[in-house]
């Protein structure tokens, strides 16, 4: 039996992070992207296999050549906004690309399948601390995309005992503290790198999206998980697939998330810089509250978010923003 796990948008942010976890875990992570978000200077840990997950013989043949015990699946287009717009760029690429990933796995006799999912599958549950067993009310393509695929794998778990770990979260931030891969999108779209770009001069200023919701500060909160925490979550959900556990769903999170203004307020004491920042309306749709819980995470999987606060968050975030890049 080998040790490889294919770890689909290895060359993305979460899944390079990942990938470093599963090498650091004494497995061999296998990357298989399509280079459309990611980035090949991202693949640093293992074997780096460019495919389509919608090219289903590329896919049979990765199995073949690697015999995985497990896959861990982040590959997926995860703008909301984007998926309102273009719904069928989200079924076709998130659904269909991971029916045909599960599809291959279970011809290759390949039981153990770790899902990065979301907690856009709640819909809009203001100001409540979601947890698994909170209702799925998806309100856009992408979280919608994402509950399709999580049906499937149970329907795959009864029709051919597809084993699987389902991972649902919110904001992840942070980089690796060695430096060695980091958040790079483009175009980005996320506070923290927003803001210490910002904060770098590569953008005039920060909008902070709305000062009147009912929080302390009169900005929104969100919930934000370290990367690294987050990631050491699916090395620990793959472990107790290969321990014989079986399926389950976890959610990840602080349980009570920061505001616009408290991430500011950090940055400042981490990079001893302000922060350029206007204000602006609300965005349609913004809600005032997001927040996950991770009890069952901590519980069942010994999961301990160690890096989870603002003040590492950001300065890991920082140490890569000022140097870290990737290139086509």
């Amino acid at each position: 039996m080998t040790n490889n796990v294919i770890v689909t948008g290895g060359a993305g942010y979460i899944g390079s992070h990942a990938c470093k976890a599963l090498r650091d875990a004494g497995f061999t992570p296998v990357t298989v992207d399509n280079l459309s978000t990611g980035w090949e200077d991202a693949v640093k840990f293992g074997p780096f296999e460019r495919c389509d997950l919608l090219d289903r013989a590329a896919i049979d043949a990765v199995f073949a050549k690697y015999a995985p015990i497990a896959v861990m699946h982040f590959a997926a287009f995860s703008q909301v906004g984007e998926s309102m717009h273009d719904p069928a760029k989200y079924w076709r690429n998130n659904v269909m690309g991971s029916l045909t990933l599960i599809e291959a796995a279970t011809a290759a006799k390949c039981e153990n399948f770790v899902f990065s999912s979301t907690c856009a599958t709640y819909g809009d549950q203001d100001n409540v601390v979601l947890d698994e067993n909170s209702v799925q009310r998806p309100i856009n393509s992408y979280g919608a995309s994402k509950k399709a695929v999580e049906d499937i794998l149970g329907n795959f778990e009864q029709a051919f005992g597809l084993n699987h770990v389902i991972f649902r979260y919110f904001n992840v931030a942070g980089g690796d503290p060695d430096g060695e891969v980091g958040e790079f999108h483009q175009p980005e779209t996320h506070l923290i790198p927003l803001m210490l770009d910002a904060i770098a001069g590569k953008r005039d200023a920060l909008t902070i999206f709305g000062t009147d919701y009912d929080t302390p500060d009169g900005t929104c909160i969100r919930d934000y998980v370290h990367v690294c925490d987050l990631v050491d979550a699916h090395v620990l959900g793959l472990k107790w697939l290969l321990d014989g556990k079986g399926s389950r769903v976890f959610n990840l999170g602080t349980g009570d998330g920061f505001s616009v203004r408290e991430v500011i307020d950090h940055s400042r004491a981490v990079t001893n810089r302000e922060v350029p920042y206007v204000e602006g309306g609300r965005r349609a749709g913004d809600c005032t509250k997001l927040v996950s819980g991770s009890a069952r995470a901590v519980t069942e999987l010994g999961w301990t978010p160690t890096r989870s606060n603002l003040g590492e968050m950001i300065a890991d975030a920082w140490t890569w923003h000022q140097t870290g890049h990737y290139e086509k």
